[in-house]
């Protein structure tokens, strides 16, 4: 922080954070943990330290060295200085960093050669660093304002006029992969501040372990207890629904595998709760199953209307809860954002269980005329109808 002023340490060590925890969410990384805390040494200076806890990351080496792909971005005014007879060129910094920046993108303008076009990253500078820009700009034109990345210069452009909006463009000798390269690493955040790691270390899941394994086996009691009262309640639809319940576990680990999703505590609680709203749409359609046999429909007849009049009530309850989802993903922390995440990707899949697969299921089996068995088995409760 040596070379930030006393009054913008605070606001640069905030930047930071937001920056480091965007950048290891684009991992994967499952509810990461970053924290910032000063601490005195005992030569009386304070230390700025950034705490990353990363849960799921077994490769530390990996991290660490994700972590430092971030680059630090800064734009130095270009001014000679006298060094003995000699003149030489320094480079000021103008407080201009890259935690003004809000995004980075590849385009390509006009070479060196006609008829050709040169790769460019274009930056857009957020509402202060746009404030800034513009004044560094107005106040020095002329002058070279050149972008340094890690400490090295990348380009030197002259300032040709007052730019207003925020936006500057780097153009240099490179390729298309390199300037692809380096929009990427932009947008992964540009660090406000250089960062040095000072230690690392791998700690075990005991406790963790320990959380994970209760909430597989709530999950795994709940399942086996709603397919039971399914199955007793609504006799053959419930073992259907059993059925389709079962596909749906699968389909969701699948989902959690490829993505992939690092199940934490919210996660499992998450696709818990998604389990009871997927058999909440088999209930919707096998009531309205039943009240169709009850008015003399036919088997398979009660069994298409049933579905049929419960799609509304299926699609604007699973719509409410994915906006609901979306919302809690958007605005939530990372925990939050864990539940969220494998809320949503259940209830999308509960369209697929509750609705094809039960309805597949028993248009197999219903017969188009039915006996009086069949007419218990399509019923639900404890007597005979």
């Amino acid at each position: 922080m040596s070379q930030t002023p006393p009054g913008e340490r605070s606001d640069a060590l905030s930047a930071l954070h937001g920056v480091i925890e965007r950048r290891v969410n684009l991992f994967g990384v499952a509810e990461p943990l970053v924290q910032t805390e000063q601490s005195s040494a005992l030569s009386g200076i304070t230390e700025d330290r950034l705490i990353v806890d990363l849960p799921g990351v077994t490769d530390i080496k990996a991290a660490v060295a994700a972590l430092g792909e971030t680059p630090t971005l800064e734009f130095r005014l270009a001014t000679t200085i006298m060094v003995g007879t000699t003149t030489e060129v320094a480079y000021v910094s103008t407080g201009l960093t890259g935690r003004y920046l809000a995004s980075a993108a590849l385009g390509f303008g006009s070479g060196a050669t006609a008829g050709l076009t040169a790769p460019e990253v274009i930056l857009t500078f957020n509402s202060d660093g746009a404030k800034l820009f513009e004044k560094i700009t107005s106040e020095n034109v002329g002058k070279q304002l050149a972008i340094f990345l890690d400490g090295q210069p990348i380009s030197s452009p002259v300032i040709q006029e007052v730019i207003p909006g925020g936006q500057a463009t780097i153009t240099g000798r490179f390729t298309a992969t390199e300037a692809r390269d380096l929009v990427r690493n932009l947008n992964f955040g540009a660090l406000p501040v250089p960062i040095v790691l000072q230690s690392s270390s791998a700690v075990g899941p005991t406790l963790g372990a320990v959380a994970i394994s209760a909430g597989v086996v709530a999950g795994i009691i709940g399942s086996v207890i709603v397919a039971l009262f399914m199955v007793a309640w609504y006799r053959l639809p419930g073992l259907i629904s059993a059925l389709a319940l079962a596909e749906y576990l699968a389909f969701m680990l699948a989902v959690i595998k490829v993505i992939p999703v690092t199940l934490t505590a919210s996660g499992i609680a998450g696709l818990i709760i998604s389990v009871g709203m997927a058999v909440d749409a088999n209930v919707l359609i096998f009531e309205r199953t039943k009240e169709e046999l009850r008015s003399g429909k036919t088997p398979r007849e009660a069994v298409r209307i049933g579905f049929s009049r419960a799609w509304p009530a299926i699609r604007d309850g699973h719509l409410t809860m994915i906006i609901s989802g979306v919302i809690l993903f958007w605005l939530g922390t990372s925990i939050v954002q864990g539940f969220a995440l494998v809320f949503v990707l259940g209830v999308l899949a509960s369209f697929i269980s509750a609705v094809s697969l039960s309805r597949v299921f028993l248009l197999a089996i219903v017969p188009e005329e039915g006996s009086s068995r069949w007419k218990f088995l399509l019923g639900s409760g404890f007597n005979k109808n």
